[in-house]
């Protein structure tokens, strides 16, 4: 992968570039970003640059016989961990290491640079099983790295979601971290930099990875899958920066969530208990996805009226008739049942996540909601 085929995060790219311009390429690096970040893409064009025999002045040239292997992610000195399970083709949890599927990720990752662990696990056959980075990598990190470069200046361990490390393997890294052999570089790319080690953490130079803006969204949605502006300027608004996210609701969403949520709202609002049984059925039939998305517009749109109420309007993200709305709608809102209608959006979002049924669920959503309304604004 190349920077330029990364849209934004413009100043982290400067920072890796002239990290090798000036030689001075830290030893382990933790690229920390949210869900749908570039922090794995950059990771990987991180390493394409570095090891790049004609490098151009501020990218990779994608064309020498290194870049060619490293966009394939076949190259003899690029090696990755990464979380994975027992499957119906790998049956004992020894063998269930990355090695087993490397073929699926190599599969996987051209068509999915900013990856979720789910979008990973359902890809290689591991759906709603437990992936981790098991004790048995430890052995395998030591090996790979105990050789010396075949072809590359150096080489690249890359371990996606360290965060999901058995103790053993992590304590194998944090070892090897002490005393790194030459030339070789760690890239920990994670999600989650609390649940990692101190004593890791403490030993990676960290390498803050930003979510991308509502306008990189807007735009790549636009010029990369098509999406007319007005449709990917609401999917930017409703997945925060989440690039992962906004691409499956440019296929999926269906541009319901602005209108059906006013309206429900004024529903709760007057405790129409007859159009709250109604739209339970209609949020029954929508897809899992598109029930996703309500909840979590909700949720933004609760934030919103936080904002222009409690804050300062000029943080509200919204224009049009969206801005009117919660101009409107904030008149109905006070801190105490503010707090807990987002307190339930949060739980009832959870609980469509795992499957939930979704008539009751939003049943009881709406009453819980109708009732908050009547305390006082």
């Amino acid at each position: 992968m190349k920077f330029s085929e990364i849209t934004g995060v413009d100043y982290t790219k400067s920072t890796l570039i002239n990290s090798v311009k000036n030689n001075h390429i830290a030893h382990a690096q933790l690229f920390l970003g949210k869900n749908g970040s570039a922090n794995l893409a950059l990771a990987l064009a991180y390493a394409q640059y570095i090891n790049c025999t004609s490098k151009l002045e501020n990218d990779s040239c994608g064309t020498c016989p290194s870049c060619i292997k490293f966009s394939k992610l076949i190259h003899p000195d690029l090696h990755f961990i990464f979380p994975t399970s027992t499957t119906k083709k790998v049956t004992k949890s020894k063998e269930a290491v990355s090695q087993s599927f490397m073929k699926e990720w190599r599969s996987f990752i051209p068509d999915n640079p900013f990856p979720i662990l789910s979008d990973w696990a359902g890809f290689f056959g591991a759906e709603n099983k437990q992936c981790n980075i098991s004790k048995e990598e430890s052995r395998n990190i030591i090996r790979s790295l105990s050789l010396k470069a075949f072809e590359a200046e150096y080489k690249v361990m890359l371990i996606w979601l360290p965060e999901f490390m058995h103790p053993a393997a992590a304590n194998a890294i944090l070892k090897i971290l002490e005393e790194p052999p030459a030339k070789t570089l760690f890239f920990l790319v994670s999600n989650d930099a609390d649940k990692l080690l101190t004593t890791i953490l403490s030993r990676t130079q960290i390498i803050q990875v930003p979510q991308f803006s509502d306008q990189e969204i807007t735009n790549i949605l636009q010029e990369e899958y098509q999406v007319e502006i007005e449709k990917a300027k609401h999917i930017a608004y409703l997945t925060e920066g989440n690039l992962n996210h906004a691409v499956k609701l440019s296929d999926e969403v269906k541009d319901v969530s602005s209108d059906f949520f006013k309206q429900w709202m004024r529903i709760c609002f007057k405790n129409d208990f007859t159009n709250m049984i109604k739209f339970a059925d209609d949020f029954q039939k929508m897809g899992k996805e598109d029930q996703k998305s309500l909840f979590q517009y909700s949720l933004n749109i609760f934030r919103e009226a936080l904002l222009w109420k409690f804050a300062d309007p000029a943080l509200v993200r919204l224009e049009n008739d969206e801005l009117e709305f919660v101009k409107n709608f904030s008149k109905v809102l006070n801190e105490k049942n503010l707090e807990l209608m987002v307190d339930k959006l949060n739980q009832s979002l959870f609980h469509v996540e795992r499957n939930a049924n979704p008539k009751i669920l939003f049943t009881n959503l709406s009453i819980f909601l109708g009732k908050l309304f009547r305390i006082g604004a």
